[in-house]
């Protein structure tokens, strides 16, 4: 049994987000969104993240996702909103809206907007865990363009800046070195596809995407892999492959909003400028869930 200690322990799923026909939030089947895969078993929620499509959304629709995730779990410490933006002082106001909210922790990028330096990096995630909230660092050096490596994740966590880092790079030997020079830090799967490698490896919790679309596929997955339950978890893992690896492609949005759609679940389409999966991407996705669907993974 898997024992969660800390608000970003465990399945977090950076959730997708629901709009209706005419690209409206859609916040009760958000809600119900929410509501599902916590009754599967899933830890928590992370709204507002990048697979939330955040960067579409307005002001008010952004506080209002944060505020439909915390009222629908029930208890903030199982939400952590994501608080990225291309400047400090907006990633600050979006952590307090945060904590106004009652979330329990919050998942930022480094600055974005320009290659920042070591220096840049440390001063904006200084200022944000000033709001008072953990901050786990998202370290997704291909969009960012700024690599989290091991050495400044370690700054960070000596600043107290930080408390845990969902690790994106897809370098599963980072996971030893981020071990070696921050044992205290937690390590959090950030891509679908390198969850055993990365649950092996000592990390402590998921912020996952494909939970979205198969919640307790992905639920038994990851408790066998912490577990070190091989006999469980690498058949498992070989067989949800196909779809995980969506996760760490520019598609993922659209692919996993697909994928729910298949499984009976609200996917629904995304806003522009992110558009449905060429007719090649899409027979290729649905081929995939459907034979999980059809082998009985939920």
């Amino acid at each position: 049994m898997v024992i969660r200690t800390r608000p970003w322990h465990g399945i977090m799923v950076a959730t997708t987000l629901p709009f209706r026909d005419d690209l409206c939030i859609d916040h009760d089947a958000y809600a119900a969104q929410v509501a599902r895969l916590l009754a599967a078993g899933c830890d928590g929620v992370v709204p507002n993240g990048s697979l939330g499509e955040y960067q579409t959304l307005t002001d008010d629709e952004r506080a209002q996702v944060v505020r439909t995730a915390v009222a629908a779990a029930g208890a903030g410490d199982r939400v952590m909103p994501g608080v990225s933006a291309y400047d400090s002082a907006s990633a600050c106001r979006w952590a307090e809206q945060a904590a106004e909210a009652g979330a329990g922790s919050v998942l930022l990028l480094p600055p974005n907007a320009f290659r920042a330096d070591p220096a840049a990096v440390r001063a904006h995630f200084a200022e944000v865990a000033a709001v008072g909230l953990p901050v786990v660092a998202y370290n997704n050096p291909f969009d960012t363009k700024v690599d989290l490596t091991p050495g400044l994740l370690a700054d960070l966590h000596a600043d107290g800046s930080i408390v845990a880092v969902k690790e994106f790079s897809g370098d599963v030997r980072r996971a030893y070195e981020i071990a070696e020079v921050a044992p205290e830090l937690d390590l959090l799967i950030g891509a679908d596809d390198v969850l055993l490698e990365l649950a092996l490896a000592g990390a402590v919790g998921w912020i996952a995407g494909y939970p979205n679309a198969l919640p307790e596929a992905c639920g038994s997955l990851y408790r066998a892999a912490v577990a070190r339950d091989l006999d469980t978890a690498l058949p498992l893992y070989r067989a949800l492959h196909p779809l995980l690896r969506w996760d760490s492609k520019p598609e993922f949005v659209q692919a996993i909003k697909l994928s729910m759609d298949l499984a009976g679940h609200r996917g629904g389409p995304t806003r522009p400028p992110r558009f449905p999966l060429p007719a090649g991407q899409s027979a290729q996705l649905r081929a995939a869930t459907e034979k999980l669907l059809a082998d009985g993974h939920h």
